[in-house]
């Protein structure tokens, strides 16, 4: 008998709306029935002053035990994402974006969850627009030692794990299968485990990728034992949409979910991660998540 996948919701659509626990937590639970979530830090800046993240900390960790809510991880959110992060030019903004992370780690762990990621950051684009294959050898080298620093703080604050996320971007690591694995493998001696967090519109990019990339397949089945979490989304595979199941895509998620099982992955978290225009009006964004929700809970009971 299969064993379905734990489905939660990333809190990636509460941004300027159910902004604060009580809030966001009586809509995840009552509202759309769900009980599994991913802490966005968009609700959060991890650069606040201590003793307000401290307070917010509590007010997260309190609302989920209130309402029966486990929080699986957190993550660095669209916000955060729009910085080059660990991968800017600048070295001093690199070492800031450590920080960054190292704050995020003390964040969770007061709220206690046990694991943060996203994205990890973007070269620079050329002057002439061209792009590589690949990034620079010591851009890469870079980023692989703050990972492995960056293991070592999310010990110390209490963390049990850490997550990349994969992006269809040239300028961004890792976005083939190939470098994603060895990624996991030059960081797999880190003091906290790193594994990734694999978005469904994102390994299925065609203009990046081609025809072949119109299935998740190859991503799941060469990487199900370095996969943490999984990310679903509507989408038509010629964009990162991330649309609700309201909207006509290639996603469907009966398909998926026997996708996940196939590959290994029958048991990996899988979490809804949509963003709405700010102008959207919110009861309608609502209705729309309740219907999704509706949706993926039918597909993968």
């Amino acid at each position: 008998m299969s064993v379905a996948n734990p489905l939660g919701i990333n809190l990636s659509f509460c941004v300027k709306r159910w902004v604060t626990p009580n809030l966001w937590a009586p809509v995840v639970r009552d509202q759309l029935g769900l009980d599994l979530i991913q802490f966005s830090f968009d609700l959060v800046d991890p650069m606040w002053p201590a003793a307000i993240l401290s307070r917010h900390a509590k007010e997260v960790r309190t609302a989920a035990d209130d309402h029966g809510i486990t929080i699986h991880s957190a993550f660095i959110g669209l916000a955060h994402y729009t910085f080059n992060q660990l991968l800017h030019p600048d070295e001093d903004v690199r070492a800031y974006a450590e920080q960054w992370l190292e704050r995020a780690y003390g964040f969770a762990a007061e709220a206690g969850i046990q694991g943060v990621g996203g994205p990890l950051g973007a070269i620079a684009s050329r002057p002439d627009g061209s792009e590589a294959d690949a990034i620079d050898a010591r851009d890469y080298a870079s980023l692989i030692e703050r990972m492995l620093r960056l293991g070592d703080k999310a010990k110390a604050a209490g963390l049990s794990e850490l997550y990349v996320e994969p992006t269809p971007m040239r300028r961004e690591w890792p976005w083939t299968i190939q470098q994603a694995r060895q990624m996991m493998t030059d960081v797999s001696a880190s003091a906290t485990p790193w594994s990734l967090c694999v978005d469904w519109g994102h390994g299925t990019f065609l203009p990046l990728y081609g025809r072949q990339a119109d299935t998740m397949e190859p991503w799941f089945a060469e990487l199900n034992d370095v996969i943490g979490a999984v990310h679903i989304q509507q989408t038509d595979f010629q964009f990162d949409r991330h649309w609700d199941f309201t909207e006509e895509g290639r996603v469907d998620p009966v398909e998926a979910r026997a996708l996940l099982a196939r590959t290994g992955l029958a048991q990996s978290p899988v979490f809804l991660e949509v963003f709405y225009p700010f102008e959207r009006d919110s009861k309608s964004i609502l209705d729309a998540l309740k219907a999704s929700a509706v949706s993926l809970k039918q597909a993968f009971a």
